[in-house]
């Protein structure tokens, strides 16, 4: 049976150990998180394996991203934040660091320092034994050109549907690259334009029975990887029983897509 998972901390109120305790009792297997300090990053990665529970991807930061395109003090710094993220990787046991290209509706042209330093990035990840995943935001060119530029197998797809939906409405990126898919973020949004809402399938408006297929069309057999929070949006629906939901959401998902 397909594996599911859901982002450290999707509902607060939890420490780590109680929130991959009560995470595994709902049957998910994995997670992912971001880029924390080392000593918890270790700690994290002991308590996933004393409850069954892999650390598939880290998340790199992304806050400065389109500063990796330009020559600037900002680039060097960025790239730095990249590599720092595949060292935690290692430190997680995590085998993926998703990746963003660039940020906005008008970021930086692709330029010859912007391809060094993602080249760069990939050869010291493959070095780590880490894979790059490239994860789709509101521009086509980056991505593209990312996946004509790395057509080994250490770099790949993380296809995320909320993103497709409320940031590229009417572009459709599995049919483009879902050969190259190696991990998902999954989540719903009311599909306006800009409104990311990283809220539970089926709670919103993005086309969930597309989405099924689009991944089983694809071929893909790793996890479902949920990436939501336990928003306003839910009122004051109390932490675990927001995470009772989210395996429920995601297990729906997983029959659409499996049948089981």
């Amino acid at each position: 049976m397909r594996e599911i998972g859901i982002n450290l901390h999707a509902a607060k109120g939890f420490t780590d150990e109680e929130y991959l305790r009560e995470i595994a009792a709902l049957g998910f297997t994995r997670i992912f998180t971001g880029v924390m300090n080392p000593e918890r990053q270790a700690a994290v990665a002991e308590l996933c394996a004393k409850y069954g529970i892999t650390c598939e991807t880290l998340h790199a930061s992304f806050g400065h991203i389109n500063d990796i395109w330009l020559d600037n003090e900002g680039g060097p710094v960025m790239l730095d934040e990249l590599l720092h993220c595949v060292d935690h990787c290692v430190i997680a046991g995590a085998d993926i660091a998703v990746v963003h290209l660039s940020s906005g509706m008008k970021p930086p042209s692709i330029t010859d320092i912007g391809r060094a330093r993602f080249t760069r990035l990939v050869e010291y990840a493959a070095e780590k034994g880490v894979k790059i995943a490239f994860e789709n935001q509101r521009k086509l060119a980056n991505i593209a050109w990312a996946f004509e530029a790395f057509p080994d197998d250490n770099v790949g797809f993380c296809w995320d549907c909320g993103h497709e939906f409320c940031f590229t409405p009417g572009r459709h990126y599995m049919p483009l690259f879902g050969d190259r898919l190696i991990c998902t973020h999954i989540h719903d949004n009311t599909a306006v334009f800009n409104e990311d809402n990283h809220v539970l399938p089926f709670d919103s408006a993005c086309d969930f029975n597309y989405v099924a297929g689009a991944i089983r069309d694809s071929g893909y057999t790793g996890s479902l990887m949920l990436e939501v929070g336990c928003s306003a949006f839910y009122g004051d629906m109390a932490p675990l029983a927001f995470l009772e939901r989210a395996a429920e959401s995601v297990k729906r998902l997983r029959t659409m897509i499996d049948g089981e």
